[in-house]
């Protein structure tokens, strides 16, 4: 999976990461131990199409709202992949109890992954001003997208 997750880390467009994290780093942040659970979307040849991680948002008190985060192969997006992974993530929180799903972390320049968020469902809670500094774009909004489950 880092083999397109780096791209994607290290443009700092999507990810609110450290854009010089290394795979050890993405490994533990993506691959988090139960009850949080990590998927691939594999296709047809076996090749690794996009990823999602989900699980609790917070421990404790908070444990009952899930979270996730996504990425999709460039050289697979536009697919239906990332809609695939969300509506598993989401299908897969219900079954296993959760009272809803939160995105912490949505750039608002990100505006394909904000549309898709939005027709599965999320809506914006809030967004923080200037919350996510783009490479290009400066200074825009970050999201907290939320649904009910």
């Amino acid at each position: 999976m880092w083999s397109f997750m780096e791209g994607i880390v290290r443009a700092g467009q999507t990810f609110c990461w450290d854009t010089a994290m290394t795979s050890d780093d993405a490994r533990e942040y993506w691959l988090r131990p139960f009850p949080a659970r990590a998927v691939v979307a594999v296709g047809p040849d076996g090749t690794i199409l996009g990823t999602a991680e989900s699980g609790p948002n917070k421990g404790g008190p908070g444990a009952h709202i899930a979270s996730a985060g996504f990425m999709v192969d460039p050289a697979h997006g536009g697919r239906g992949v990332g809609r695939a992974l969300a509506e598993h993530v989401l299908a897969a929180a219900r079954a296993d109890g959760y009272r809803g799903m939160q995105f912490n972390a949505v750039a608002a320049s990100n505006t394909r992954a904000v549309a898709l968020w939005q027709s599965v469902g999320m809506a914006i809670l809030c967004t923080v001003p200037d919350g996510f500094r783009h490479p290009t774009q400066g200074l825009t909004g970050l999201h907290i997208m939320y649904q009910p489950l």
